[in-house]
């Protein structure tokens, strides 16, 4: 075989957040793959700490090494993605709307294709101040979820906005399509987030986790098609991000027992999602408002709901919400 294709010996050290994490659990997140992966490559023998071989309920110890046969790198990557539409730019941000499958910037198992290297490619300037691989990035969206995202491009307008999201005046409304009917029209979730102890590739509310936030307010329900065996009612909610944590509304919604539909890591009910022809979690970062870091200018944008979002709400029989209802009974800061 080529040298391309021979396996290379890969490792880390573990660190302070590794510590006392199980080997299979460690290696799992490291290598973006299933805890089941994990599991048989270090049953397998492929997978040692500190040159010994050890099973994968071994506890990660801060300066152990564990070392794995990875595969090949992958080909050079392909030409960038196209600049998603951009809703607001000047020289120092710009506003976009993501479409679902692109993913915010470069990260395990993803090393290209994403949104910076589309700007990177555009020419334009990004904030350095964002990281190394993550120019610009202030917040981040799921790779699946799509809507309005800030980028900026200069460090005086990163600071401005990361401090803008610390002191919660920036307003972000998200659509989210449920299975089920919340008991409570509208409420305030809150819960700490942080990773899955017995998945690392999930998250979940935990003690230890990070404090985070999120309201919502029931907008409409409908009922799912072609679900005849039981009744699938679904309920269309606004919510809103007092907080911005990894997966948040997501866990937040699982938590309050309404997942969001078409989501294959929290929802589970993939005939749910066929019902309503979704592949992709219904959720959609709709609105965004703030206050220009450097001009003062007032920024409100609305993202419509994609093709295939708005469709399913036609099959559940419910109408897509104007900009009007996205804000309706609060204000920036209120309940």
């Amino acid at each position: 075989m080529g040298d391309q294709d021979v396996d290379r010996v890969e490792g880390f050290v573990a660190d302070a957040e590794l510590d006392g994490v199980r080997l299979d659990v460690a290696v799992a997140g490291v290598l973006a793959i299933s805890r089941s992966r994990a599991a048989a490559r270090i049953a397998d023998g492929d997978v040692t700490v500190d040159g010994r071989v050890v099973n994968k309920q071994h506890r990660m110890r801060a300066g152990e090494q564990a070392a794995f046969t990875a595969p090949a790198p992958p080909p050079a990557a392909g030409p960038p993605p196209a600049v998603p539409p951009v809703r607001f730019e000047d020289e120092h941000l710009l506003v976009v709307a993501k479409p679902a499958g692109l993913v915010v910037h470069p990260g395990a198992g993803t090393p290209d294709g994403t949104l910076i290297d589309a700007l990177v490619a555009a020419g334009g300037a990004l904030a350095p101040a964002g990281g190394a691989g993550r120019p610009g990035v202030v917040h981040r969206l799921d790779r699946d979820t799509s809507g309005l995202l800030m980028v900026a491009r200069t460090d005086e307008a990163h600071a401005g906005l990361v401090e803008a999201l610390r002191e919660r005046r920036v307003t972000r409304h998200y659509l989210a399509l449920v299975a089920g009917i919340p008991r409570a029209a509208r409420g305030r979730i809150e819960g700490p987030i942080g990773r899955d102890p017995l998945d690392r590739l999930r998250f979940a509310v935990v003690t230890d986790g990070k404090p985070a936030v999120t309201r919502y307010r029931t907008l409409a329900t409908g009922l799912a098609p072609d679900m005849a065996a039981h009744r699938a009612e679904v309920a269309l909610l606004a919510c809103r991000l007092e907080s911005g944590r990894t997966h948040q509304i997501r866990v937040h919604l699982t938590t309050l027992g309404h997942p969001i539909v078409g989501d294959p890591t929290y929802g589970r009910r993939a005939e749910l999602a066929r019902s309503v022809g979704l592949s992709r979690p219904f959720l959609h970062a709709a609105a965004l408002a703030f206050d220009h870091p450097i001009t003062g200018e007032r920024i409100d944008l609305v993202e419509p709901l994609p093709e295939a979002l708005a469709g399913a709400l036609d099959l559940v029989g419910i109408e897509a919400p104007g900009p009007e209802r996205l804000g309706e009974g609060e204000s920036a800061a209120g309940a």
